[in-house]
């Protein structure tokens, strides 16, 4: 059930682990500080400059949680470290993308355009090039929080399935719909 929670993480140069005695998880790191708290039940420890996460028993919530907090703490070693990037392209004729400090105003074929705050700990760039879409790039250290901020962006106009217009993840591959067929008499 838990192959990944037995995984030993290893602490890379310039990241260090705290772990309070409740259990709080510190990670600290060129790219910033991120905080977790740990369910009372999981160990978490550092033994030789590697992370162990271990479990009291077999049950199945304590398998699970081995797991999870074990893949919640490589996330933040990951994004203290090396940070996360989500990039999205905006597809539509008309459909703008611009970026003002931590507003992000996007024109979507509504009657109103959209102005989005984003989190100080998100950074947000807009670039939109000539004869190509515009692009957004998210970067953060959080990846809980730049995959919720992806997602919320993506919701203002999900990419639909006839003509593939809206938001979408770079590289996302979307399965395209025929649409009516004209019959014959």
């Amino acid at each position: 059930m838990s192959r990944v929670g037995k995984l030993p993480i290893k602490l890379p140069q310039g990241v260090s682990l705290t772990v309070k005695p409740d259990n709080t998880v510190t990670v600290k790191g060129p790219k910033g500080e991120l905080h977790q708290v740990v369910d009372p039940d999981i160990k978490v420890e550092i033994i030789d400059n590697e992370i162990v996460v271990s479990r009291p028993t077999e049950q199945k919530r304590h398998k699970s949680l081995h797991g999870l907090y074990r893949a919640l703490i490589n996330n933040m070693i990951q994004g203290v470290s090396h940070g996360y990037k989500i990039e999205l392209e905006v597809v539509g004729v008309g459909y703008k993308a611009e970026a003002k400090n931590q507003v992000l105003q996007l024109s979507l074929g509504y009657s109103h355009d959209i102005h989005f705050q984003i989190p100080a700990e998100v950074k947000v760039e807009a670039k939109t090039e000539r004869r190509s879409n515009p692009v957004i790039t998210l970067s953060s250290s959080d990846k809980q929080l730049i995959g919720q901020i992806a997602a919320k962006i993506r919701s203002f106009r999900a990419p639909e399935p006839y003509k593939g217009k809206g938001i979408k993840f770079v590289g996302e591959v979307l399965r395209k719909k025929a649409g009516k067929s004209a019959t014959a008499k």
